[in-house]
């Protein structure tokens, strides 16, 4: 197994990249996330790695900038019917905050807008994946601290009411969310968040 590389970067195309590991040229299927993290051709980089084995796709090897997004990977790639190709698409299709925040709010519809994610593939993403990125902790929701028990409705009311105030979809949960209890009513939410962002 394969877990990282350390190299030069020969070549940055749109969902690859060519490495140059002591006089190896190593190809990868990359995000547009790590694509745009990466640094430019010719500097030296670390890319966390997966290897893929199977009879019908050969040897593919898959690069992440990141931890969080190799973590995400790994659990897309769990889900039935999502293989490493899909996964790549799944994280090259919005920023991995945005895609973890629409998993745990079960926006289905959001993930669907993902040119290539079918809304059937969406729809289990959110149902197989919310219990293990709640549960596993990935960074952004350790960052978010989020009580586990709450109100749902009022959560639902607030969050709609943030959006109409023109608040981004995924913001408005986040913040929403780190503020709902089993007891806020979602009156209490909302001036919560916007004392939070000082409206």
């Amino acid at each position: 197994m394969i877990a990282f590389l350390v190299g030069t970067i020969e070549e940055k195309r749109e969902n690859s990249l060519i490495m140059d590991v002591n006089g190896v040229g190593y190809e990868l299927i990359i995000s547009n996330n790590t694509l745009a993290s990466l640094p430019m051709e010719g500097e030296t980089a670390k890319v966390l790695t997966y290897l893929q084995v199977g009879e019908n796709v050969g040897v593919c090897l898959y690069g992440f900038a990141t931890e969080e997004e190799k973590e995400l990977f790994m659990k897309l790639i769990t889900v039935s019917g999502v293989g490493p190709k899909s996964a790549i698409t799944v994280l090259s299709g919005m920023k991995i905050s945005d895609l973890l925040v629409s998993i745990v709010s079960g926006d289905s519809n959001a993930l669907s807008k993902i040119k290539g994610l079918g809304k059937k593939s969406a729809e289990r993403i959110c149902l197989e994946l919310k219990d293990k990125v709640t549960s596993h902790g990935l960074p952004l929701l350790d960052a978010i601290n989020m009580p586990e028990d709450y109100n749902e409705n009022a959560l639902n009311d607030a969050v709609a009411t943030l959006i109409s105030l023109g608040i981004n979809k995924n913001e408005a949960y986040r913040l929403a969310r780190s503020k709902a209890t089993a007891e806020t009513t979602a009156e209490e939410i909302i001036l919560k968040v916007l004392r939070e962002l000082g409206k």
